[in-house]
């Protein structure tokens, strides 16, 4: 579940999301042919969340595993990966189960994987990781945190199977937040507020059991803050996803203060300062103060490819131009410099200099 990466020079992509147009696209700038393979012998590498939301996953799923077992890429999971490998049923993941959810009908029209498929896929999924590192960088889809990376370093060889780890994991953690009484303290909130936790006009406070809960929950299952980062209690609420939410994601690289620099996805950074699009998600923003190609951290060597190519359905259901403000994007290693699928490059900046937190 931890890798090498590749040696060499990296052309490293932000979460995809389905949007199979833009990646064929920003793979033919980069150069590369329809196999994966660079004139210059560089290698591809993706952060994780090729799918859901997106117009054609089945066909973002079929280039990046013919590349990836080819041997001309690599692929670390992302929570939508891992939403699947759990047989979860999210949020712009129909195209898997082909369910036809009335929750779906936003992403519509989208391509669906043959049910026939289905297998295949999952067992390509469970054979890759969730993290990948060499000594001057390391990948991961959206959090590199000591302490889960170690629980990864002491796995036994061969590992468990990750549904076996998951929810090994999950169990220890639901047991001590039981006997710590923190999830009674969750469940008597959720009883009282009820009615209003689902509703975006009801005025709900910070609940201190639920967002203790909810903290807990996440930072006690290595995986989960590998594919979704840190949470901490939030400072106040805010609706988002259907519901009132009282913990807030955590901008863990200001606490980074290893050597080795770190590339991720999963955030959803804006090429816009600050943000404005309708795809602009309502908890608080990790980068406010930060400019959108900039190196960022305790010691400026992090850095976020992920532009929100997630957003792009709403750019079309807006009747909006679609990519100018949400583009796929690779950034290439050593050069640390951004190629984008609507075309340009661009340097990125602050390698090295420390941001404020």
């Amino acid at each position: 579940m931890l890798q090498a990466l590749a040696h060499g020079p990296l052309d490293i992509i932000g979460d995809v999301h389905g949007e199979a147009d833009a990646l064929d696209q920003l793979l033919a700038r980069l150069g590369y042919d329809a196999l994966g393979r660079h004139a210059q012998g560089r290698r591809l590498v993706f952060v994780g969340d090729l799918c859901d939301r997106g117009p054609d996953t089945p066909r973002v799923f079929a280039r990046v595993r013919g590349i990836v077992e080819a041997g001309h890429g690599q692929l670390v999971l992302g929570n939508h990966e891992l939403n699947l490998l759990r047989g979860e049923r999210k949020d712009g993941n129909d195209w898997f189960w082909g369910q036809d959810s009335e929750r779906d009908r936003k992403y519509e029209p989208y391509m669906r994987l043959p049910g026939d498929q289905r297998q295949a896929l999952l067992r390509f999924l469970m054979r890759q990781p969730f993290a990948l590192e060499r000594p001057d960088l390391r990948v991961v889809h959206a959090a590199w945190h000591a302490p889960s990376i170690q629980a990864l370093r002491q796995l036994p060889t061969p590992a468990p199977q990750l549904h076996e780890l998951f929810d090994h994991w999950e169990a220890t953690t639901e047991r001590q937040l039981a006997d710590s009484g923190q999830f009674a303290a969750s469940q008597a909130e959720r009883s009282s507020w009820a009615a209003a936790l689902a509703n975006p006009r009801s005025s709900v406070p910070l609940l201190p059991g639920v967002a203790g809960y909810e903290v807990g929950r996440q930072m006690g299952n290595p995986l989960r803050v590998l594919t979704s980062g840190l949470e901490q209690p939030g400072k106040a609420t805010f609706f988002a996803g259907g519901q009132w939410r009282f913990v807030e994601r955590v901008a863990w690289w200001d606490h980074y203060q290893e050597p080795v620099p770190v590339v991720f996805g999963h955030f959803w950074r804006r090429v816009q300062t600050p943000a404005s699009s309708p795809h602009a998600k309502a908890e608080p923003q990790l980068f406010a103060g930060i400019a959108p190609h900039a190196w960022h951290g305790a010691k400026g060597n992090v850095f976020c490819v992920d532009f929100s190519a997630g957003g792009r359905f709403h750019e079309r259901r807006h009747g909006q131009a679609v990519g100018h403000t949400t583009p796929l994007t690779a950034l290439r290693w050593p050069e640390r410099t951004l190629v984008f699928d609507h075309g340009g490059e661009l340097p990125t900046s602050g390698f090295g200099k420390p941001t404020p937190s």
